[in-house]
């Protein structure tokens, strides 16, 4: 290396390294603010205010449900790997969740319906959604839909399942659909669970 280029070298170590002192100074401590600058300040209030309240309005809340349920369930679906060495656990993934649906359906008859707004707004509202699932046989990737009826209750900490009806899918459609079968303590309906406890203690981050 000749002289001339290593003086450049030594040049550009300089200037980096007053431009990293430069930067270090101007998020360093100021008088009366503790060990925090103004700006990492409002950093971190622009991340407590991602971190949102638990919604009370349903559609809300599924908007935020359904963008964080694959990986919820995929969590579920590690821990219960590592419990299990069943195929069908290990080797499905939920790849998205969508298609919401807040239209309910009716019991059937000697069902009890709520007839004044108390009992009304105290009975469990009824959400649909789907989920496209991926699981691998022999190698080979098989894509199912799975349909979700879920009833959540909202109570005074918040809402939560108590019940979820699912039923199995070709995808792209073909066979018809199993029968419901009930999925409360499944990877979906453990997901939805794991989901609402964080979202009722302000762990959900905001759309």
């Amino acid at each position: 290396m000749n002289l001339g280029r290593k003086r450049q070298l030594l040049e550009i170590r300089r200037l980096l390294l007053i431009s990293g002192c430069s930067l270090f100074a101007a998020f360093s401590t100021q008088p009366g603010q503790g060990n925090s600058s103004p700006a990492l300040n409002r950093d971190r209030v622009s991340l407590s205010r991602q971190l949102s309240a638990c919604p009370n309005n349903l559609e809300n809340l599924t908007l935020l449900l359904l963008r964080d349920l694959p990986s919820y369930a995929n969590r579920v679906n590690q821990r219960a790997r590592r419990r299990s060495r069943k195929v069908d656990i290990s080797s499905s993934s939920v790849i998205i969740a969508g298609r919401p649906e807040f239209e309910p359906l009716s019991l059937g008859p000697g069902q009890y319906t709520p007839t004044t707004p108390a009992e009304l707004a105290a009975a469990p509202k009824q959400l649909f959604i789907t989920t496209l699932e991926r699981q691998y046989t022999a190698g080979k990737a098989i894509e199912l839909q799975q349909y979700h009826w879920l009833f959540l209750a909202q109570t005074d900490s918040g809402w939560s399942l108590a019940l979820m009806f699912s039923r199995t899918g070709p995808s792209p459609g073909g066979r018809p659909p199993t029968p419901p079968r009930d999925s409360s303590n499944g990877i979906i309906g453990q997901a939805v669970r794991n989901w609402l406890q964080d979202c009722r203690v302000g762990k959900v981050r905001s759309l």
